[in-house]
């Protein structure tokens, strides 16, 4: 068992392993987390300064001061499995894409962040991982991409992660407009369309979105804009009418939490009236509010 207590096992490689967020300051970004989401915090065997975020007991994503040793953007990132990071690196360059840090050691294996050819920010890592299925249903978190072209950006995660390989676990399928990722029969993650590379504001850029699972949107965006952060509503990638709340943290980092349905039309208006009162309060506190959904048109 390596440092940070918790069990590792071999991941399924070319699929999602973990998400993390590099943080500012790791103080106060746990203290955020803890209030909003109610995660609690263990060390990580990536030595001093890195937490794994815990849920009821079980790992649901890991945090790092990279933002600010590394001068990197405070975002949420997927972390997928490869088998040799060096190899996977080469890989992406070849392909167009940017390997920005690394690959290089970090506790027990190796990692690179990346960025695809259109700039949304992806992990690699090589070696074994927390027991943590990122994507799958019962998961504490999904992942979906928003791109410029989503047949552009399968067909360089499936030539970079080997999607389309035999061996590997996940395989990709075209599904009401977009493109899912599916392992061992699970949606692990969906690329959309509508992204523009260019576009000055953030909701449109091609970007991994995070979205973390939880009991109670209204009560999460309260905590949100109490701890600091801002709170908006973002539509469904799909364009379903259920939306999500956008959350950013104080320092800017995005994640969103799905609305879910409660039972009956009435307890649905309520909770989006609700949400949406949240959301006004937010306009009023914080004029630099912004929202960031995957479908926001």
């Amino acid at each position: 068992m390596a440092n940070g207590a918790g069990h590792y096992v071999p991941p399924a490689l070319g699929a999602p392993c973990r998400v993390s967020l590099a943080a500012r300051d790791l103080p106060a970004t746990e203290d955020f987390y803890a209030a909003v989401l109610g995660w609690s915090f263990r060390p990580s065997s990536f030595g001093d300064g890195f937490r794994i975020a815990l849920c009821d007991g079980k790992p649901v994503a890991g945090i790092g001061p990279l933002a600010g040793r590394w001068q990197m953007t405070v975002v949420w990132t997927p972390y997928f499995a490869v088998p040799h990071a060096d190899e996977t690196a080469a890989r992406i360059r070849e392909r167009g894409a940017t390997v920005a840090i690394g690959p290089l050691a970090l506790g027990h294996g190796r990692a690179a962040h990346a960025a695809d050819r259109d700039g949304a920010a992806f992990g690699i890592w090589e070696g074994q991982t927390l027991v943590c299925s990122v994507g799958q249903e019962d998961a504490p978190a999904h992942l979906e991409l928003r791109t410029r072209d989503i047949f552009d950006s399968a067909v360089f995660y499936a030539e970079v992660f080997g999607w389309a390989a035999g061996h590997r676990a996940c395989y990709v399928a075209y599904e009401e407009g977009r493109v899912v990722v599916r392992q061992d029969g699970h949606t692990v993650a969906a690329l959309h369309g509508g992204g523009i590379e260019a576009a000055p504001d953030p909701k449109v850029r091609p970007r991994w979105h995070v979205h973390f699972h939880v009991k109670d949107a209204e009560a999460v965006s309260a905590a949100a804009l109490a701890a600091g952060g801002a709170v908006s509503l973002g539509a469904s990638a799909s364009d379903a009418p259920a939306a999500h709340a956008v959350i950013r943290d104080p320092d800017g980092g995005l994640f969103t939490v799905p609305r879910h349905r409660a039972s009956g039309s009435g307890a649905r208006r309520g909770q989006r009236h609700d949400l949406d009162m949240c959301c006004q309060l937010a306009d009023r506190s914080a004029p630099h509010v912004f929202a960031f959904g995957i479908a926001m048109r």
